[in-house]
């Protein structure tokens, strides 16, 4: 188990007040529990005195055998009284002690062949005892607790045999699931760790689904009602499991296959309705092949919320950074010498990408030089109509982008007129379908992109270096001198 405070988790998860409603089948020991409770829990930690021997009076009577001892349910103490354990947690407490399902072999409910008939708070008239029994218990169970204990035995505590327990065991726990309300079933046993006290305990926690603890109820420790106590917050409501996976996960986006499959484990394993479920829940989640392991921060039994690390292993990352990227990147050296090439390509564009916007835009872009980039010549001192000043020139480059439209066509000769018109009904029939794929129609072994490609880069690149020159003299002039509205070229 966690390391966890179990008095201040319980204190939280009911607000302070613990109210135990203790239920079963009769003589099973249930008085016997409450009365080793509050002596070694509740008693001891009771600040006033006077309260302190009022609730050492109004323990239950316990005893072996047959006969039925508790005749009504009772309130132990009669009025909650506060406790402080430990120093840190704080909480009201009353235990509800009830008579229990009637077993056949209990002895105190039949009188002269005839039903026993006992006075209730809840007829005006004497009811038989077995139906009082059943009513308080049930009252006990819907109405009074907040956790619940139900005690049954193995048959090793009294001459009554195990069978003869087990109807009312299934009707008390059934009645118990119905309510929602956290509770665990203690195995009164002579000898809990007898083999086959034990194998009892494991069949019964596997037909009921709430964990079995054999316990001797004479002789529990206070460790022992500790582990009982954990029991119990295992069985109170998941409000929230938080499972934190890195960053660059959950920045793939849900159509992207890692998170998708983490992503869909982790929804179906997210049907847990208690704190104890979720351990089996991590277990579904850990069988995730691109989970490396899992790391357990914290689970806070005291406030019903589990916070847990998903770790990938790194080599993943690499797989997903090389898959998004385009580009082989094995390790952390080969991500770090992207990294610097990247940067400095991204500099570069930086410093084109507004020319590049205008080009789009307008057709004609223009990269302005960067103040490193300026040349400043010796400064000279000028004299104009018998006034001196002074001329600071300067030079700097400057990128021009400019957009232009380039025409290109091929004209395959194919034969005759018939073939002619079988590859233009081809060529349009492919436009109409897709026109995205006429560029893959396959013309004389190349695709059509390529030849369109060959004929317009045949067209950039003919365009003589001296022509480029002068039209690059040109912009020069024309932004440096000026053009007067009227701009002469020629090549």
């Amino acid at each position: 188990m966690e390391n966890f405070n179990v008095y201040k988790d319980i204190q939280d998860r009911t607000n302070g007040e613990i109210y135990i409603g203790v239920v079963g089948p009769v003589r099973t020991g249930k008085s016997t529990f409450i009365k080793k409770f509050m002596d070694t829990v509740v008693i001891p930690n009771i600040p006033d005195g006077l309260q302190r021997e009022r609730a050492v009076d109004e323990l239950p009577q316990s005893s072996a055998g047959r006969t039925i001892m508790t005749t009504e349910p009772k309130f132990i103490p009669e009025q909650a009284v506060s406790v402080q354990i430990d120093n840190e947690a704080m909480f009201s407490v009353r235990m509800i002690d009830c008579v229990g399902y009637i077993v056949p072999s209990a002895i105190g409910y039949i009188e002269e062949d005839q039903p026993r008939m006992v006075r209730t708070p809840w007829f005006d008239e004497p009811i038989p005892f077995n139906m009082a029994a059943e009513i308080g218990t049930k009252k006990v169970i819907t109405e009074h607790s907040t956790i619940g204990l139900v005690i049954t035995t193995d048959g090793s505590i009294s001459d009554i045999p195990r069978e003869e327990y087990e109807e009312a065991e299934e009707r008390v726990i059934d009645e118990l699931n119905q309510t929602n309300r956290p509770f665990v079933i203690l195995l009164n046993c002579v000898d809990p760790g007898n083999p086959e006290s034990r194998a009892l305990g494991a069949r019964l926690s596997e037909k009921y689904g709430v964990p079995v603890l054999p316990v001797n109820c004479i002789d529990i420790t206070e460790q022992g009602i500790k582990d009982i106590i954990a029991s119990l917050l295992y069985q109170f409501p998941v409000r929230e499991v938080a499972l934190n996976v890195p960053g660059w996960v959950a920045s793939l986006g849900a159509d992207h296959w890692l998170y998708s499959s983490v992503f869909g484990i982790i929804k179906d394993s997210c049907g847990i309705t208690r704190m104890r479920e979720v351990k089996s829940m991590l277990e579904s989640v850990r069988a995730c092949d691109s989970i490396q392991s899992l790391n357990v921060r914290k689970i806070d039994l005291g406030s019903g919320c589990a916070h847990v690390d998903l770790i990938f292993d790194q080599s993943l990352f690499y797989k997903i950074l090389s898959e998004k990227t385009e580009l082989d990147i094995r390790d952390e050296s080969e991500l770090l010498a992207q990294l610097i090439e990247m940067t400095q390509i991204k500099k570069t564009f930086q410093k084109l990408s507004q020319a590049y916007d205008d080009v789009l835009e307008s057709g004609y872009g223009i990269v302005m030089p960067d103040v490193e980039e300026l040349t400043l010549e010796e400064p000279q001192i000028l004299k104009q109509n018998g006034k001196y000043g002074i001329r600071l020139k300067a030079t700097a480059p400057s990128i021009h982008m400019l957009r232009t439209q380039i025409n290109t066509e091929i004209t395959p000769i194919v034969g005759s007129e018939q073939q002619s018109e079988e590859l233009v009904l081809y060529l349009l029939k492919e436009f109409e379908e897709n026109p995205v794929k006429i560029w893959e129609s396959n013309i004389f072994g190349k695709s059509l992109h390529s030849l369109v490609n060959e004929g317009m880069h045949n067209k950039l690149y003919r365009m003589p270096n001296d022509a480029r020159e002068k039209v690059r003299e040109t912009i020069e002039r024309i932004i440096n001198d000026g053009c007067s509205g009227l701009i002469c070229i020629i090549l």
